[in-house]
């Protein structure tokens, strides 16, 4: 079997910064246990698989070198970079997902890729576990909680930069999680992603915990558009918007490298 592949750094102007995912375009879906393996052989934070159903509708499937992902934003943005630039597909994208329904996809006039996600704001957490206490060498002014992760928000900013992580504990977190975020002076907010439960230990830029970050900070900042920045190593931008139950993630996106995979 011959499959197209391609790689796309996501939510940066620049290769070799933001978030890499691949991109495998499918005509029919093939076996999940197929898919992780390609995943994994990949070895990037995702791989997505995406299946033609119309000329602008989609479904989309996300897979960490470890397992299947429910929501996965960066590989959205990917995939959506790919369909718009190679796949010739113009105007608004629709993909079906099956775990957090469907989300439309559009390209704005500066280039940017604009995805409407669920709005998942977190809930504040009276009984915050001992492993993400432990887990994390600072301890946060608040924590929260949605389906996806734990909300650990810390009083400053060089404190989300020098914070450090132990995987182990973190991985008694799972299913969940754990972001951890503060207020900026160069952008609204800025936060880190760790998921050694489900994918890696820090993933670079993360799209879909924005649909719990950004409701969040609109609501402590009283504005509903704010630009975000993950500082990991990589780093990544991204701009947010709320409107009522969504949240409008957008940025850029580069490609890397197009290819055939032969399994």
């Amino acid at each position: 079997m011959e499959l197209d592949i391609f790689i796309v750094d996501a939510f940066t102007q620049d290769q070799f910064k933001g978030n890499s995912a691949a991109v495998v375009p499918l005509e029919e879906w093939i076996e999940p246990v197929l898919m992780q393996k390609i995943a994994t052989e990949n070895n990037l934070s995702e791989t997505a698989f995406i299946k033609v159903l119309s000329s602008n509708k989609y479904e989309i499937r996300w897979f960490s070198p470890l397992t299947e992902i429910d929501f996965c934003g960066h590989a959205t943005l990917a995939s959506s970079y790919v369909i718009l630039n190679h796949l010739g597909c113009h105007g608004e994208i629709e993909f079906l997902t099956l775990k957090v329904g469907s989300l439309s996809v559009n390209q704005l006039n500066d280039g940017r890729i604009e995805m409407s996600f669920p709005n998942q704001c977190p809930e504040p957490l009276s009984d915050i576990p001992q492993a993400l206490l432990s887990g994390l060498s600072l301890k946060p002014a608040q924590v929260l909680k949605n389906r996806q992760a734990y909300f650990a928000v810390m009083s400053t900013e060089d404190e989300v930069r020098a914070i450090r992580y132990r995987s182990e504990q973190l991985k008694q977190l799972a299913p969940l999680d754990v972001v951890v975020t503060a207020r900026s002076n160069e952008y609204d907010f800025i936060s880190r992603y760790f998921w050694p439960a489900n994918g890696g230990d820090e993933d670079p830029v993360t799209g879909s915990i924005h649909s719990g970050l950004a409701p969040y900070w609109a609501e402590q900042l009283s504005k509903s558009d704010l630009v975000a920045y993950q500082a990991s190593q990589r780093g990544g931008v991204l701009f947010c918007r709320v409107v009522k139950d969504r949240v409008l993630v957008s940025g850029f996106g580069v490609l890397y490298l197009q290819g055939k995979v032969y399994v």
